[in-house]
């Protein structure tokens, strides 16, 4: 079935600032590959969730306490916010908190297809749309060493399941069926769309503002 388009509820300000509710490398890496002016904040949030919440359930709410949070810092802008676990199952996986934990996770999920679920909230004034993407993976049998050898590169930092797709983590992969930028961090097919429907312009004029990540002080904010 296919989900509802996003619309805004009434029309949207043309030209307001746009923020990242994230600081996440991989995450910026891929607003900057839309080449769009935007900022990105850290949304300071307590991620914790009510005991039995569903993984599709948690990262849309972590999605919007991310957005909310960063919005009410930002009144007038338009936030994206963004949350995402693995899960095996039905056990979910957030990030590790050490190589030990990094290694059971990535043991894991050699053993048995995962998916990486990844929800997505934007939130301006009069807009508001949330959703969830979910890729499906499985990986290629490691041996111990290319485990250990893959920890070394310490990919596993600050991303659930210990594996990051835009680096070498990419070789862990036999098959995936999903948004690749969904399992980075971003979903960008869907933010593109949700985007379009609260008025961004894409395409920006060269010298008409500037591109990619603006810094605190830019005077076009």
């Amino acid at each position: 079935m296919r989900a509802p388009a996003e619309k805004p509820l009434r029309s949207s300000k043309p030209r307001r600032p746009l923020i990242l509710a994230s600081t996440s490398p991989a995450r910026r890496a891929l607003m900057d590959s839309l080449e769009l002016p935007y900022r990105a904040e850290a949304p300071g949030v307590d991620e914790r969730v009510p005991r039995g919440t569903t993984a599709e359930a948690a990262v849309a709410l972590l999605a919007e306490r991310k957005a909310r949070a960063v919005f009410s810092r930002f009144p007038g802008s338009l936030v994206i916010g963004s949350d995402q676990l693995a899960v095996v199952g039905d056990h979910a996986l957030g990030k590790p908190a050490s190589r030990a934990a990094a290694r059971r996770q990535l043991r894991l999920l050699g053993q048995e297809p995962h998916r990486i679920v990844t929800g997505l909230c934007i939130i301006g004034d009069g807009f508001f749309a949330r959703a969830v993407e979910v890729a499906k993976i499985r990986f290629h049998r490691l041996t111990a060493a290319e485990l250990e050898r893959y920890l070394d590169l310490e990919e596993w930092r600050g991303c659930a399941g210990g594996y990051r797709v835009e680096a070498a983590g990419q070789a862990l992969f036999q098959h995936l069926d999903g948004d690749r930028t969904g399992v980075q961090g971003l979903p960008m097919l869907r933010l593109v769309k949700v985007l379009r429907a609260a008025g961004v312009a894409f395409f920006p004029a060269r010298g008409s503002g500037g591109s990619g990540q603006l810094r605190k002080g830019d005077k076009s904010w």
